[in-house]
């Protein structure tokens, strides 16, 4: 990972704890390490680990971004309702202003999305364990 990122070692969730394991399988995270650990390089801010419905994916397909189709080409698998993925901090607020937006895994959402959604707000989105 660039020196420029926080480590695991470092990197807290939105709670103030440490980043937990978003998703091993599908592997995700913008280091395709399974946390939604993030750095400067991270223009899209993959933050937010959310659990995939059928209407989030139809949401952000209809957005530009088809999650639901698999890429080899970047050795992406497509995902389906129920798996694990570290979504874009802004795409998941627009989803939610579209009445589109996942559960969030509070554990496993790194801090950062606090610079563009509120806590409140994820709060309400919070995945029961």
């Amino acid at each position: 990972m660039p020196s420029n990122g926080a480590t695991l070692m470092t990197a807290k969730n939105v709670l103030g704890k440490p980043l937990v394991l978003c998703s091993k399988d599908p592997l995700t995270g913008f280091f395709r390490d399974g946390y939604c650990n993030t750095n400067a390089d991270d223009h899209g801010t993959h933050v937010v680990c959310a659990v995939m419905t059928d209407e989030f994916l139809a949401y952000t397909k209809s957005q530009g971004n088809d999650l639901s189709t698999p890429n080899p080409l970047y050795r992406f698998p497509g995902l389906k309702a129920g798996d694990r993925w570290c979504l874009c901090a802004l795409r998941w607020k627009q989803a939610h202003h579209a009445g589109a937006a996942p559960l969030v895994d509070l554990d496993s959402t790194h801090e950062q999305v606090l610079t563009y959604v509120d806590k409140r707000l994820l709060l309400t989105y919070k995945l029961e364990s």
